[in-house]
């Protein structure tokens, strides 16, 4: 399921996007500060580039790529 991240009040939005732009196996040698990261991910969110997806089995949200959603979410 897909969340619209204007849902989400602005504080949850940041500590879910710090998060992922922190996991191990993301930042691939990228020493760009956090702010900077973090904003390019809210950026992409706000172009319709990025999504947030949930699964309600695991109760785990994870930003994807729009063009990696498959087709069936976005109807």
């Amino acid at each position: 399921m897909l969340i619209p991240h204007r849902m989400l009040e602005a504080d949850t939005l940041t500590r879910l996007i710090e998060d992922f732009v922190t996991r191990e196996g993301t930042d691939n040698g990228d020493e760009t500060p956090l702010p900077v990261r973090v904003e390019r991910v809210r950026h992409a969110l706000d172009q319709g580039q990025a999504v947030i997806a949930f699964d309600p089995d695991s109760q785990q949200c994870q930003l994807m790529l729009k063009q990696d959603v498959p087709k069936e979410w976005l109807d």
